[in-house]
């Protein structure tokens, strides 16, 4: 029996902490040993919404295996706001901070979600490693511990055991990794599914994402498209071997797809190209770099793509160079040497 202890501060953002939770009560469901507690320096805690909550004040015995997660919290008190006075109702008392030093030292996992990174912060876990936070917070957390590498938007870091996140819902997505990392992707799936979460994003996506903008939909078939895009977006993938794991045809998947999303699966798929490989280039790297790394062969088709996209922003169904996609039972794959830069 795994234990996961999340650390509650006043003011905490109620999804902070109720995504992660829910993430671990799912696997709990699905046959995962996990046991879930909540503590704090006090019994009640209210939280930036303000709803109150009640925690232990007693914290469980720690095992290695076992994993402590601090959710974010608003930096200052709506009740004082109007009154102009900050405040910083984060602020944990050293011996909570020791606490959370020593299970790392032991060999165990520490996790933050959004402002909660300053907690690891004034422990000294963040110290000489990469972490993020909250794109808000970001310049601050980068001041006030300099001995820290803070990643610019990006969805979640693991750097040591220590794991931090943008905050909100990419605590999901960090949750979410976890249970990957433990006990595969095929169970994460699973608890996402059961959670209605079918955007599992990876930790060095855009904290906003197209991943997010296309996932507007019910459709469970378009989905489970898109999970396996979503996972091997930089490699082949034909259209048939997509539909076939789907479990449609190839004309029925491009229809639903198209009719769900608004873009073919080869749009989609370059538009996940694009995206990353803009998010390579503005951390300081080369247009042919990056588009080696998001799986075209050199830049020139990164960026006859960028510019067919800029032109044609306003015909999301069109095909690459503007024209409307085939849809048809030979429909060209997802990936190829033709359309898709190999």
């Amino acid at each position: 029996m795994s234990k996961v202890v999340f650390l509650l501060a006043p003011q905490l953002h109620l999804l902070d902490l109720a995504g992660p939770a829910q993430v671990f009560s799912s696997a709990a469901e699905l046959g995962h040993s996990y046991e879930i507690h909540f503590v704090g320096e006090q019994e009640s805690i209210r939280t930036a919404q303000g709803l109150e909550l009640r925690a232990a004040t007693a914290w469980p015995r720690l095992a290695v295996d076992d994993l402590v997660m601090v959710p974010g919290w608003s930096s200052r008190d709506p009740r004082e706001r109007e009154r102009g006075q900050p405040q910083d109702n984060g602020r944990l008392e050293q011996a909570t901070l020791d606490r959370l030093t020593a299970h790392h030292a032991a060999g165990g996992t520490v996790a933050s979600i959004c402002a909660g990174a300053d907690a690891l912060g004034r422990a000294g876990l963040l110290d000489g490693r990469r972490c993020t936070t909250h794109h808000d917070l970001q310049e601050d957390l980068a001041r006030r511990y300099p001995r820290a590498t803070v990643l610019r938007d990006v969805l979640y870091v693991v750097d040591d055991r220590l794991i931090t996140s943008a905050g909100i819902a990419s605590g999901i997505d960090l949750a979410l990794h976890l249970i990957a990392v433990r006990h595969g992707p095929y169970d994460a799936a699973r608890v996402a599914r059961a959670m209605v979460v079918y955007a599992r994003r990876n930790g060095d996506e855009q904290q906003a994402s197209a991943m997010l903008r296309h996932r507007a939909h019910l459709s469970d078939a378009v989905h489970r498209a898109q999970d396996l895009i979503d996972g091997g977006y930089t490699g082949p993938l034909a259209l048939a071997d997509l539909a076939a794991a789907v479990g449609v045809s190839e004309r029925t998947l491009t229809r639903r797809f198209v009719a769900a999303t608004g873009l073919t699966p080869l749009r989609y798929q370059q538009e996940l190209r694009i995206e990353h490989a803009e998010h390579l280039i503005a951390q300081g790297g080369t247009a042919e770099a990056a588009a080696r790394a998001v799986g075209f062969q050199d830049a020139r088709m990164l960026r006859r793509l960028r510019a067919a996209r800029s032109v044609a922003s306003d015909a999301p169904a069109a095909g690459p160079a503007g024209h409307p996609a085939p849809v048809s039972p030979r429909a060209r794959p997802v990936h190829s040497a033709g359309a898709a830069a190999k």
